[in-house]
This record gives C-alpha cells, sequence and structure tokens, in this order.
C-alpha cells in the first residue's frame, strides 16, 4: 500500500492559512505601491529608516535597518532575501524574528504581499505571513508581528494619503 492510491484525499486538502494577514486599500495606483515595496527609497518613504539593500530579484536582498546604531546582525532584517516575484502582482520575501528573539533569528517566515488594481488609482493591498513554528519563542515573534505588519501597512497608507 502506498500512498498514491488514496488519490481522493488529496482533493479534501485546505491550503495552509497565514499565520497573520493585513489587508489595506492605499490611495495610489500600484505601480507606486510597488515600488514602495521594491526600492530603497520607497521602503525608507514608509517602513524602515534605512533600507540597506533591496533587490526586487528572487534571491536578491531585502535587508532593511531599523536600528543603523546597533551591531551587525541586529540591525533588521540582515541575510533576509526575495524569494520570488510577480511585478506589480506579488512580491515574497524572508523575514527574520526581532534581535530580542536570538534562538529563532537565523530562521525566516515568508511575507506575500499580493498587489492588486482598484478603480480610482487605488491599490488593495494584502500581506500574508507564513512559517510561524511552535513553542514559545515563534509565539513571542507572531505576537510581535501580529502588532507590527498592521502599524507598517498603517504606516503605507499614511505615505501615500491624500496631503
Amino acid at each position: 500500500d502506498n500512498c498514491f492510491t488514496h488519490g481522493g484525499d488529496y482533493a479534501a486538502a485546505q491550503a495552509l492559512a497565514p499565520d497573520i494577514t493585513v489587508t489595506k486599500v492605499v490611495n495610489a495606483p500600484v505601480a507606486e505601491v510597488w515600488k514602495a515595496w521594491t526600492t530603497t527609497a520607497g521602503i525608507e518613504s514608509f517602513f524602515a529608516p534605512k533600507a540597506a539593500k533591496v533587490e526586487p530579484w528572487p534571491g536578491g536582498a531585502f535587508e532593511l535597518w531599523f536600528r543603523v546604531d546597533l551591531p551587525e546582525g541586529s540591525r533588521g532584517s540582515e541575510g533576509c532575501k526575495v524569494h520570488s516575484v510577480k511585478p506589480m502582482e506579488q512580491l515574497v520575501f524572508e523575514w527574520n524574528a526581532p534581535p530580542t528573539i536570538p534562538a529563532i533569528r537565523v530562521l525566516r517566515t515568508l511575507v506575500y504581499l499580493d498587489f492588486r488594481s482598484l478603480p480610482d488609482n487605488r491599490t488593495e493591498l494584502t500581506l500574508r505571513n507564513f512559517g510561524y513554528g511552535a513553542g514559545e519563542d515563534w509565539a513571542k515573534s507572531k505576537a510581535y508581528f501580529t502588532q507590527a505588519w498592521p502599524a507598517v501597512m498603517a504606516g503605507l497608507e499614511k505615505r501615500f494619503a491624500p496631503k
């Protein structure tokens, strides 16, 4: 008996639900919102004070620094990479735990950003963060980002708010 004889079981499989989901409608066209996430100047305009390296291609760096004054390895998303890119549609990148949770900092979760064009030059952006493990450190990291991702998305929304 092998695992392939029960073909019908697969149809019932549920897609993995993201650990954290945040959706915002941003008052800017997709191209502008895309640039905000895929360029150094864009990232610095709403998210991280210093985007050390943003290379929007698979395997490219996605390193944002929040504390430039801290020692290397605890400034931000050092070592994180862009996972996949569908221009103007989806950006997927790795993300690490905060430096305050060193045991799992070397591990990564994945962040999916889905961009959808809306009428009147607006964009619906959905952020989904997958891959939190079990245990106390993962729970702490998830609790942190359950607060942090909505704040990041609110910053993006504010960046494009009508003046």
